[in-house]
């Protein structure tokens, strides 16, 4: 629909109903206009999966890998194929709107949220970030490019401000998003930080560039309550305060517009873009629809070869791939080999619609062929989980799962329901609601003594057959909506319970304002004595032809809200590992976490694969590739660091509410080099099934400034089975006037051959490569001369160099 029809259906509306219309009407929609045809339009977190508008349990949702595993595939077209995903199931659940891709850096290794982002390197991020946009939107579903901008870490994240020089925004933080624009997306979230002393949604930054350099013109929506004024954001170029119905907005924008402090063009400009994403997800008369989605079976396949796409081979000692028809015994370790972490912390969790654990994907591609054993290892230092449908019943109905009631001050019954998870963060509220209370009846599997916990806010009770075990009054003590709404703290107590002998559990939480609805039940029994557990899984390791060990971080040392205090595994995770690897030479580790560990027996192993957090089809896709079926595929998106000590930049925590970005450009492998340092793991470094030859590379001696050019490199299969191999091509500036990073990465391409054949990879390096922001002149340049291009496997193993001339 071209504007000047739009411009028509603005001028059917009021001041009034124009801002009506610029905050949401509910948590999760945007407001409709019955007069101009516009219906609501719903959003739901998306990054790994689209939840809905409510946290049901009993409404699962597709889970995708981390985007951090996504970041490592190197596959762009598998993201297009991933975004189709996400659009097909926005479409199955009724959302216009998916909040996602994340395109925030992983600056430092420590970050919490690590999983949501791509990667550390800009282009990479920009590239697979726009790959997913084009699969979503390509839907006629709109995708949502944030956190813009530098918005890169948890600590202080509501109100931290990030110094940063200009040139460095522009050439790191803001190039994603760039990139984003490039390729169409249709509205970019403003984030809760601060840049420069201005916070994100009231920040030049959203007209220029945004707005103005890159003519972006779909709409720019706030975080979620991160609108704290009326006025400065509806200056800027914010079109959307979310959530609603209030918000600063809601109350304060008309008084604004009419006292002339707000033109009212402004407020028509943000009608304008939010008519604009109305007619391209069809919420608008004559709009297009959404196609249908495709089948569970076709996403479980999908989701299945996204696995072993992003795995990434760090280490081989010729143990894998494991050969099913000669191996006899699988020694099978480790709490994460049966509940593994299949995606980070914080707002964007879904319930996923089944999940394939990595012993059930072992044991399946096994079945009748080969015995498994497996031995659990040392118990995880972890708070207690939700309870769940495995070890509770319903008191009321006797099935499988809880009992949640709302209550009035009297204690009288006014709402209940069965539900499937002790994890309530949405209970309904009904009128009069005082009280919410989670009853179930719990049988433990094993004798000792358990951890009780209870999550929320307010005044908390937990009585077990009538005998109170907790009554206290929790204060919150935290502003931040994850902390509120999805990560209550718990409060635990602990008790003794007889195996097989039930007892029902009761817990109420009284609601308080500002506190938000969430209750959390959970339960953990008896922790393993470490030594004996450890001692144990190393018998299983000895008696077996091959071993598997799954070890990894957990939800609350990766989560949203909160940054990492260090990269470690934990001390019973590491002995684990080296007690199996010492037992049996043939261990394999998977390592489950959304980003950089310590890993301090990485030279004693087998073989290692990275595996992020996979999705629900994690089992079945770490099966493919420990059985040969699929080569590992993944390339690391990011730097690891041998330990946290040797990682160059590391620095989340604000110093009086300010973070400086003092490392400049030099991010990720830019600072590795820089410290003239050797990481564990270099960006790029990623292993398959067969080994490559690098013979012939044809690039250009010379360039005109700001043109593209292409880099064909021949690589042959020298192994013995067919493979892909990812040839990357990076720059570098050896003698510069300005400064710049030791190298940087500007395309990549993958091939596959055959045993004995050959390929050639193109790789199409963009005009930007060369260019750098110049902040006296407020404009890109190009600095002629002397350019160096490498060509490789990683940042730090190139085959090939060669000058570059670049002329002005």
């Amino acid at each position: 629909m071209p504007d000047d029809m739009l411009d028509r259906l603005i001028g059917k509306l009021d001041l009034a109903r124009k801002v009506r219309l610029l905050t949401g009407s509910t948590t999760w929609r945007t407001a409709g206009e019955e007069s101009i045809g516009l219906r609501e339009m719903v959003c739901s977190d998306g990054p790994a999966g689209v939840r809905g508008e409510a946290w049901d349990e009993r409404r699962p949702s597709v889970l995708l890998p981390s985007a951090s595993a996504l970041g490592a595939c190197w596959d762009e077209e598998l993201l297009r194929e991933l975004g189709g995903l996400l659009a097909a199931e926005a479409t199955r659940k009724g959302v216009d709107v998916v909040l996602a891709p994340t395109l925030n850096l992983h600056r430092s290794p420590l970050a919490g949220r690590h999983f949501e982002c791509f990667s550390e390197d800009p282009e990479l991020t920009g590239r697979t970030g726009a790959a997913l946009i084009a699969g979503i939107q390509a839907r006629g579903v709109a995708a949502t490019a944030k956190h813009f901008v530098a918005n890169d870490s948890e600590t202080e994240r509501l109100t931290v401000d990030v110094h940063a020089a200009e040139r460095v925004l522009r050439e790191v933080y803001l190039a994603p998003f760039e990139a984003a624009v490039e390729a169409g997306v249709w509205l970019v979230m403003a984030g809760y930080n601060s840049v420069a002393g201005t916070t994100m949604t009231a920040h030049p930054l959203l007209s220029e560039p945004l707005k103005g350099a890159w003519a972006f013109d779909g709409v720019a929506v706030s975080d979620w309550a991160a609108v704290r004024t009326a006025e400065e954001p509806a200056r800027a170029a914010l079109d959307l305060a979310m959530p609603g119905p209030d918000s600063p907005w809601a109350t304060h924008l008309a008084r604004a517009v009419e006292n002339g402090r707000v033109p009212e063009e402004a407020v028509d400009d943000k009608v304008r873009r939010l008519l604009r994403l109305a007619v391209r997800v069809g919420a608008l008369d004559a709009g297009p629809r959404p196609r249908p989605a495709p089948g569970a079976d076709g996403a479980r396949r999908l989701l299945r070869r996204a696995v072993a796409a992003g795995t990434v081979l760090v280490r081989n000692e010729g143990v894998l791939p494991l050969d099913p028809a000669t191996v006899r015994t699988v020694a099978v370790i480790g709490e994460h080999a049966a509940s593994p972490r299949l995606q980070g912390g914080g707002s964007a969790g879904v319930f996923p619609a089944g999940a394939v654990t990595p012993l059930d994907g072992i044991r399946a591609e096994l079945e009748g062929r080969a015995r498994v054993v497996y031995a659990p290892g040392p118990s995880l230092d972890v708070p207690p989980s939700p309870l769940g449908t495995d070890r509770c019943t319903d008191p009321r109905s006797g099935e499988p799962g809880v009992l949640v009631r709302c209550l009035d001050a009297e204690g009288r019954e006014l709402y209940a329901e069965h539900r499937l998870s002790g994890r309530q963060l949405e209970p309904d509220h009904v009128p009069g609601a005082h009280t919410v209370e989670i009853s179930a009846l719990l049988c433990p599997e094993t004798s000792g003594t358990w951890t009780l916990a209870v999550g929320g806010f307010g005044r908390i009770t937990l009585d077990i057959d009538g005998r109170p075990l907790l009554d206290g009054v929790f204060p919150r003590e935290s502003d931040d909506p994850a902390i509120v709404h999805v990560m209550p703290p718990l409060h635990a107590v602990r008790t003794p319970l007889t195996e097989g002998r039930t007892v029902h559990l009761v817990a109420r939480r009284e609601l308080v304002a500002d506190a938000g609805r969430a209750t959390v039940v959970a339960a953990a029994p008896p922790r393993r004595d470490a030594a004996a557990a450890t001692a144990d899984a190393a018998q299983a390791a000895r008696g077996a032809e091959a071993v598997v060990v799954v070890v990894g971080t957990t939800e609350h040392s990766e989560t949203e809200g909160s940054d990492r205090a260090d990269l470690s595994l934990g001390h019973p995770q590491d002995e684990l590992v080296r007690a199996v690897a010492a037992a049996n030479p043939r261990t394999v580790v998977i390592v489950n976490s959304g980003g950089p560990v310590e890993l301090p027996w990485r030279d004693e192993v087998g073989a290692l694969l990275l595996a992020w957090f996979p999705g629900q089809e994690a089992g079945a896709g770490l099966a493919d590739v420990l059985f040969g079926r699929s080569e590992p595929g993944g390339r690391l998106p990011t730097t690891w660091a041998a330990s946290l000590a040797d990682a160059p930049v590391t620095r989340t925590r604000p110093v009086g509410g300010r973070l400086d970005y003092a490392e400049g450009l030099h991010i990720g492998y830019r600072a590795w080099h820089r410290a003239s340092r050797e990481p564990a793991y270099w960006f790029g470094h990623g292993l398959g099934y067969t080994t490559w030859a690098y013979e012939e590379v044809c690039a250009p001696e010379r360039i005109e400034a700001g043109a593209s050019f292409a880099v064909r490199v021949r690589v042959r299969n020298t192994g013995a089975r067919a493979g892909r191999e990812v040839v990357q091509v990076y720059m570098a500036r050896p003698e510069s006037a300005v400064e710049r990073p030791a190298c940087w990465f500007v395309g990549h391409a993958a091939v596959h051959a055959d045993p004995g054949h050959t390929a050639t990879a193109e790789v199409v390096v963009p005009g930007r490569a060369v260019r750098h922001w110049s902040s006296h002149e407020g404009a890109w340049r190009v600095e002629p001369g002397a350019y160096r291009l490498m060509v490789g496997r990683s940042a730090g193993d190139f085959a090939w160099q060669a000058p570059l001339g670049v002329d002005g």
